[in-house]
């Protein structure tokens, strides 16, 4: 029997009904998002061309790794290889590909995923922030990767300093640095080369965190408007706003002292300022505050921790600077003794760690362990930028390193001093910049 005239049928109506849900659905997803600070870059956004350029580009540059997988071992030829691929409306060079590839798989990350989730058919996201800087941020779809536009200057610096950052990120694998993923750039008649990094997310995954900083340890221009309360609108908040609050780590204070440490006295080295401590913030679940003492999840975290495929480079690690070293990261070495005391089964004698032991009792891994300031992970998503206190799940990475103290800001430290007598700002010397971010988290963590 036939519907009404002008009508649907049944099969029609069903039909009708879904796709004005998925309409809805997806319509209430990207007011959402605008309430964020989010924007989908669809057909009539302005950067449109350029995100389906960059899509098009980063698909087959992938596609060219999962081809050609890097060895084992990069050479310096790998830290210098630039390779173009033509497409249709333009051309894209990728900068030390094998380099990258190799820390992508460091990080668990295999080349398929990448490549799904920066190459997917969903609109990138664009992310409007309160920053001084000129560059624009565009996130993937599922909010696991930023892409930044950046100008020569500063790929430049990236490139010259590729290898010691590597090299940094394979003495400390748990560095607190941004991971930097790729550096590329596209070339399109008569129009200005656009030089642009992917870098991983230290805020993924973000659905319920609840505040947001970006810390530089001084006090001009650094409060930002909140939010007004019971509002979803992302606001990146400062040091100011921060005053009063804690970081809440117990056992994990010290090691989150000492990798900052590490990772500020590294960026000293390469002369850099104004760089930012990303902090944010989550209330633990009940289930999430108890995983720790499951022997299963500890046995998976410490694999997670010790892996060898958790540096960028199967190589023998660095020694330890100090003592202060092995002394702060005793601390999760107890904590994982404590675990397996707590949960040997009886008549059982599981190890999480081998038992290759060492001239002073403890096994090399463990000695590694403390050498290279690792901690033990959660077994989650984004493990290397998560730390867990008591109550609250803090998401902490070190982002913005670009920037060199050179004449132009020793000018302006000159400047600041004259126009902000007994203030702290952010223009001063890359050892004071340093020593004035370890001194904010150790005032703010216990």
């Amino acid at each position: 029997m036939s519907g009404p005239p002008g009508g649907l049928g049944a099969t029609g109506q069903r039909q009708h009904s879904g796709a004005v849900k998925r309409r809805k659905r997806w319509g209430g997803l990207r007011q959402q998002w605008k309430l964020l600070g989010l924007f989908e870059i669809d057909q009539q956004h302005e950067f449109y061309s350029l995100t389906c350029m960059m899509k098009e580009g980063l698909a087959a540059a992938v596609q060219n790794t999962i081809d050609n997988p890097p060895t084992n071992e990069v050479s310096d030829e790998d830290f210098r290889l630039e390779v173009t691929q033509i497409h249709k409306d333009f051309t894209m060079e990728t900068f030390a590909g094998p380099v990258f590839a190799t820390l992508r798989g460091s990080l668990g990350m295999t080349e398929r995923e990448y490549q799904q989730s920066l190459c997917s058919e969903s609109c990138y996201l664009q992310f409007i922030s309160n920053s001084k800087s000129k560059a624009d941020f565009f996130l993937t779809n599922d909010k696991r990767f930023f892409l930044k536009t950046q100008n020569k200057r500063e790929i430049r610096f990236l490139l010259d300093n590729l290898k010691i950052y590597m090299e940094h990120l394979r003495n400390y694998p748990h560095s607190l640095l941004v991971k930097f993923l790729g550096v590329h750039r596209i070339k399109t008649p008569h129009r200005r080369k656009k030089y642009f990094i992917v870098m991983q997310s230290v805020f993924y995954p973000d659905d319920r965190i609840n505040a947001r900083y970006d810390i530089k340890g001084c006090e001009v221009s650094r409060w930002t408007e909140p939010a007004p309360e019971g509002s979803q609108v992302i606001v990146v908040l400062k040091d100011l706003n921060f005053e009063g609050q804690h970081i809440t780590l117990d056992q994990q204070r010290p090691w989150l002292l000492r990798q900052v440490e590490l990772d500020t006295h590294f960026l000293q080295r390469l002369n850099v300022l104004d760089y930012s401590l990303l902090l944010a913030h989550q209330p633990l679940h009940r289930d999430e505050r108890h995983q720790g003492l499951s022997f299963a999840t500890l046995i998976m975290r410490t694999k997670k921790s010790v892996n060898p495929g958790s540096s960028p480079f199967h190589t023998a690690p660095v020694a330890p600077e100090d003592d202060s070293t092995l002394l702060l990261s005793e601390t999760d070495s107890c904590y994982l003794g404590q675990q397996q005391a707590q949960n040997k089964p009886s008549g059982g004698t599981v190890q999480p760690f081998p038992e290759h032991v060492g001239t002073d009792g403890d096994s090399v891994e463990l000695q590694d362990f403390r050498a290279q300031n690792r901690r033990l992970l959660p077994n989650i998503k984004n493990p290397l930028h998560i730390i867990d206190g008591p109550e609250q799940r803090y998401f902490i990475g070190i982002i913005d390193i670009f920037t060199v103290y050179g004449f132009k800001k020793r000018l302006e430290h000159l400047w600041k001093r004259l126009r902000h007598p007994g203030q702290t700002f952010s223009t001063v010397s890359p050892p004071a910049y340093c020593l004035r971010l370890c001194q904010w988290v150790q005032g703010h963590t216990k």
